[in-house]
This record gives C-alpha cells, structure tokens and sequence, in this order.
C-alpha cells in the first residue's frame, strides 16, 4: 500500500543525526515492546509480513512518532485483529477474559535461543526464474491496497538484473492470508539520474531486491 512508511526519495524530514554511542533503549517500554512482538511472531501470532503491514496502517501523525511508538501501536492493532485481544482490553492494559491459544502455544524459555536467530525464507523453485543477471527490467507501477516490498521510487523505472537469489516466501501474499506464494528474488540496479532526476549524482547508483512479479521485460 501507498502510504508515510514508503519514504524513499522524499526529503524535508530533517537530517538523520545517529547516536551510536547510546543507549539500545530509551525506555524500559521499548525493551518490552520489542520483548512481545518477538514473543509473538515466536508462537505464531502474526508473521513479519503481517507485522510491518500493521504498521504500514498507522496514520501519518502516529507512524512519524518514534520506532517503538511504532512498534507498540502494531502490537495493539495486530492483537485484535488476530483475536488475541479485544479493543476494551488494549484501553484496560490487562485482560478481561481467557485468551486465545496461539498457533504454536505458549512462549518458554527453550524459546529463546530460537528468537534469537532470524529464520530462512528461501523456498523450493516453483518453476524456473523469467530473468538472468544482466536482464533489463521494468518496475510495474502498481498501487496495491495491501503490503508490497516494491519501493514507490522505482515504480515505473527500467533497471537492470545483478544478481538471483532464488525463491523466497512472497511477502505481498504471506502480509494478508495468501499463503507463502514463493517467488523468485532479484537485485535490481537502477541508475539514479532516472530516479531521482538530471541533478543527480552521474555516478548514483541504486539497487534494490525485486520479487519475480513487481517486474516485466524492458
């Protein structure tokens, strides 16, 4: 979907001003925040695609706060839409009836040495790749309604194949209830006058992953 998530290529937002020096977390609340969604993608609550669609949803004033203000509105949605909690519990902050029994049951500590370790998403080939490193390519210009990983900047842009990485879980289809849907995965190399304008940078190069069905022959 189009939406204040899918920030690339804009500009006024200010400079990024990393502190690497700092703290992992400002708050004890964001240590917790991270703790349950780790906790829930763990026992099968919602997956990754699901999750960052959750927070593809947010408003523009509520997804421009903080990361984990982010990552904590997410929990709340993602907890009753999956039917975890109902939305009287969320305002309550505990609660108010026996809950719903995930997926993979419930989270122990034998738990944690696989939370730790982020999980494949390579699949079996389905059927053979439609592109071959040095393949020029154009970026569809879709709009879905629901999660792409197609960057809005490319959209509509030619671009040439660098590299395969074989089939992975399709996140367009895993986000909504579709299934795994595995598709092949490219490496895109686009020229950045052709995103970003004549101005540009002559030397800009920008390459982003591109799964089998945001792309057609160029």
């Amino acid at each position: 979907m189009n939406g204040i998530h899918d920030m690339g290529g804009m500009d006024g937002f200010g400079t990024v001003d990393p502190d690497e020096s700092g703290p992992v977390f400002h708050g004890k609340w964001e240590g917790q925040v991270m703790a349950a969604s780790r906790v829930m993608g763990a026992i099968g609550g919602w997956n990754i695609d699901q999750g960052r669609y959750g927070i593809e949803q947010l408003p523009p004033h509520r997804y421009l706060t903080s990361y984990y203000h982010r990552w904590l509105a997410r929990c709340e949605w993602a907890l009753v839409e999956y039917g975890y909690a109902d939305p009287d519990e969320i305002a309550a902050g505990h609660s108010l009836r026996p809950g719903k029994t995930p997926p993979k049951g419930k989270f122990t500590v034998a738990n944690l040495d696989r939370i730790s370790r982020r999980g494949s998403f390579t699949r079996p080939e389905p059927a053979p790749a439609r592109f071959a490193a040095g393949d020029r390519v154009l970026a569809r210009n879709i709009h879905p309604r629901g999660h792409t990983r197609l960057p809005r900047y490319v959209r509509g842009h030619v671009g040439v194949v660098e590299r395969l990485h074989g089939c992975q879980v399709f996140p367009d289809s895993a986000a909504t209830g579709g299934g795994e849907n595995p598709q092949w995965l490219y490496t895109v190399r686009f020229d950045g006058r052709d995103l970003w304008g004549g101005d540009a940078d002559p030397t800009l190069k920008v390459s982003v992953e591109a799964f089998e069905p945001y792309l057609e022959p160029a």
